[in-house]
């Protein structure tokens, strides 16, 4: 996944239904001799609104918790969609505009507190490893960092076949990757994480080798391809961005609908088009076991 230099200002066109990080607070400075509790917490997507219904087809979102033992204080954080999630997974086609228009960044959102309700009734959170004051703010300048370069939301993983070797075309850039990337760099750090299995939704597509199209310019521009402009429209037309989770899944089946009719599918990805020559299966959700990291450094005991 590409790194960017910076986060482009939000165009005022795309509206999040529900406000992104609303609670959101800095990054406190902890004491070098602090000992912080880390957790991980996993909950079934929407549960708020939607009852446990996606947590049957087992689509969770992934967070991190933080408790420090000098202050006793409580954080989450967690990473999301800034526009919620069909607008980081289809674009918009704008009147007078050729090009279909994406409302599409993801972010990370730290806050006090760990609503510990939501996190156990139907789901996890479970103590994984502590770390010092020190590793903690290291941690902290590290996502900001993350936050700044790593911009787009990526829903899908794209693969040649089902087998666990398979060849990875695209990899998937949402909330359980950034819970990956805080863990691995935790590690690197030093933090020693318990042996518990954990494990991670993907919605993975299945295709034969990706072709590449061309970015926005090339394919609608004025010297563009109309013929492919037009097809690549034709493709998003079905969907809306602005929805309800429950309009998303209807959406999400025209998608499947097409893709296993016509064995194509339009991907875009760090702004450039791809096409995609779909295969059976096409598209599973897949929850499956990634292990917790060993770090870079030495280290000895749980």
């Amino acid at each position: 996944h590409r790194r960017f230099d910076y986060r482009p200002k939000t165009d005022p066109y795309c509206q999040a239904r529900y406000t992104f990080c609303p609670t959101g607070s800095a990054f406190p400075v902890m004491k070098e001799e602090d000992v912080i509790e880390v957790y991980r917490l996993q909950a079934p997507v929407w549960e708020f609104k939607y009852g446990d219904l996606l947590g049957h087809l087992k689509i969770m979102h992934d967070a991190v918790g933080f408790k420090s033992s000098l202050t006793g204080k409580n954080y989450t954080m967690e990473w999301y969609e800034l526009f919620q999630l069909g607008n980081c997974t289809f674009p918009h086609l704008r009147p007078g505009m050729d090009a279909p228009f994406w409302c599409n960044q993801g972010a990370a959102c730290f806050y006090e507190g760990i609503d510990d309700a939501h996190w156990k009734a139907n789901g996890t959170l479970v103590l994984v490893t502590t770390i010092s004051g020190t590793m903690f703010n290291e941690m902290a300048q590290w996502v900001k960092y993350d936050n700044e370069t790593g911009i787009y939301y990526e829903t899908w993983t794209v693969q040649a076949s089902p087998d666990k070797k398979s060849t990875v075309w695209f990899d998937s850039y949402e909330c359980s990757k950034f819970i990956l990337r805080t863990y691995q760099k935790l590690a690197d750090l030093g933090a020693v994480f318990k042996k518990i299995q954990t494990n991670y939704t993907s919605i993975i597509l299945f295709s034969g080798e990706p072709i590449y199209l061309g970015n926005e310019t090339s394919i609608f521009g004025p010297q563009g391809n109309k013929t492919l402009a037009a097809a690549i429209r034709d493709f998003y037309n079905p969907f809306k961005p602005h929805q309800s989770v429950r309009e998303f899944f209807v959406d999400l089946f025209k998608i499947i609908d097409r893709v296993i009719l016509n064995h194509q599918f339009y991907l875009f990805y760090n702004l450039e088009y791809w096409f995609l020559p779909m295969k059976s299966p096409y598209l599973k959700i897949i929850y499956e076991e990634v292990p917790l990291p060993v770090g870079s450094k030495a280290s000895f005991g749980v």
